[in-house]
């Protein structure tokens, strides 16, 4: 049996990289990829999806997935999957899911019948990369019936060349519901702003030009957003891109220096890094520290 085992140990060795092309009715990659990619423009104003074809697939329909594996390429007819391990790629135009193993859910495939892949799961070292923006993971799943993406695992994250975000927990995207989300300590940098909350969730809405943009960013839990000039901290808060505004309610405090406001919401202009509070049904309180 050790003999058999190391026979094929070299025989993997000497073989080329696995190579198959599928035609498939599901446009797998691509919407896999939006659910990073949209997650990845939280923090940008206005926010226009440069890879906007990731969402509008209806003319990929058919088109091919090419996936590359180094230890070979499996079709269980039985379990109608397709399994490539040994640091496997899919690739479809500019976009590509690297892990160490790449699965595909299948329905169909007999009498002449296409195949219709429902769901694509990605283990280990996961990398996703399209326009610039590269999103790095554990494991991701997207099952296509839902239109639900989730890409969990240490150090989540995602960067692109304005902002890193980053997540304990998730990042998702939600296609029948134009969501993406981000959870557990979720925070985008960008720039001089850092935007902290345990979620963040992101509406996205078609622009008049046709493009994807993201309307609004909720946070909810543990809000934080510090600026070059002051940390405004809240329980929760609503982020209005396109004005670059935030409001932040619930035990709100504003630390400038060494002096602090406390009152019952904020607004933040993180086009300026200014805040005002105000105060509500209750007062606004301030502790300011004379000069010396």
């Amino acid at each position: 049996m050790s003999t058999q085992i190391g026979a094929r140990q070299e025989m993997r060795k000497m073989a080329p990289t696995a190579r198959f092309s599928i035609a498939v009715s599901a446009p797998v990659i691509f919407r896999s990829v939006a659910a990073a990619l949209l997650s990845g423009f939280l923090a940008l104003a206005p926010i226009q999806v440069a890879a906007q074809g990731l969402l509008n697939t209806d003319n990929q329909e058919g088109s091919p997935i090419e996936i590359l594996a180094e230890d070979g390429i499996e079709w269980l007819r039985d379990q109608q999957q397709y399994i490539a391990r040994g640091n496997a790629t899919a690739t479809r135009g500019g976009v590509a899911v690297r892990a160490d193993t790449l699965t595909a859910h299948y329905r169909g495939g007999e009498g002449g019948q296409k195949q219709a892949i429902y769901r694509l799961d990605a283990d280990g070292a996961v990398v996703v990369t399209s326009e610039g923006t590269k999103a790095v993971g554990d494991k991701a799943v997207y099952h296509l019936d839902d239109k639900v993406a989730v890409l969990v695992g240490n150090n989540l994250k995602l960067i692109n060349e304005r902002a890193v975000i980053t997540a304990k927990d998730s990042l998702e995207y939600w296609d029948a519901k134009q969501l993406a989300v981000a959870r557990g300590d979720a925070t985008v940098v960008e720039n001089e702003n850092r935007l902290v909350a345990d979620i963040l969730t992101a509406h996205i809405k078609k622009a008049a030009n046709g493009k994807q943009e993201v309307e609004r960013i909720d946070a909810l839990g543990g809000v934080l957003i510090s600026t070059k000039s002051e940390i405004v901290r809240g329980d929760e808060g609503v982020y209005e891109v396109p004005k670059q505004i935030a409001t932040v309610c619930g035990n709100v405090k504003i630390t400038r220096g060494e002096n602090q406001l406390n009152g019952d919401c904020a607004v933040v202009d993180l086009t300026t890094g200014r805040s005002r509070m105000t105060g509500g049904s209750g007062k606004v309180k301030g502790l300011i520290l004379p000069t010396q």
